[in-house]
């Protein structure tokens, strides 16, 4: 997706949220930055279901929901047919994050959320699925393509620290030398950061 908003294609999007203050808030939002919301969920199996029959471009779903909550609805989505998914949480459920990246999710959108805040969730649940499925691409199994993520974030953190590149930048660096050598990006990823060094502390 191009920044700023602006769409080369419109992204079709999937809402799973039980209160419907919240989903009406969030469809507005999306309705407004050029998104077409294909489906709204109520609950988690609701949401699973609708990923199927409408197949979306991306989905945004509440962590805690009825029937089942959303982390378990990425999960089974993710199974189906693996998307961006975006978790919406409330300041209390941060203890949940991990389990939501466990299931392949992450992009985040906290409560209260601003309209700004909207964008930036998407584009960074996108730009992490497109890691994670050229990733799926050399791993057996979701759990060592995620071990392997872990790898690559820290030799993009270097790139970026060190040659003041951005995410996506330091992202196509790592996949042309892993295509230029025929190495496994995470094998590239493993090289690269014990040359440059241990990742420092904030320097992402």
């Amino acid at each position: 997706m191009a920044r700023g908003g602006r769409l080369p294609s419109v992204t079709r999007v999937l809402i799973a949220e039980d209160e419907t203050i919240i989903r009406l808030d969030l469809k507005g939002l999306l309705e407004g930055a050029g998104f077409e919301v294909c489906a709204e969920a109520r609950d988690g199996e609701e949401a699973v279901r609708l990923a199927r029959e409408t197949e979306p471009d991306v989905a945004l779903l509440d962590v805690k929901m009825p029937q089942l909550d959303g982390i378990e609805a990425a999960r089974r989505i993710l199974d189906e047919r693996p998307i961006p998914i975006v978790m919406v949480t409330a300041y209390g459920e941060r203890e949940l994050v991990s389990r939501a990246v466990e299931a392949g999710v992450f992009g985040y959108l906290v409560k209260p959320f601003r309209e700004t805040d909207l964008l930036p969730a998407i584009e960074t649940a996108q730009a992490r699925h497109e890691e994670l499925a050229a990733l799926r691409e050399e791993a057996e199994s979701l759990a060592e393509a995620l071990a392997a993520r872990k790898a690559i974030e820290r030799a993009k953190g270097l790139l970026m620290q060190r040659e003041g590149l951005t995410e996506e930048e330091a992202f196509a660096r790592l996949r042309k030398a892993s295509q230029i050598s025929g190495r496994p990006l995470k094998v590239v990823a493993e090289a690269l950061v014990a040359t440059l060094g241990p990742d420092e502390p904030g320097s992402r």
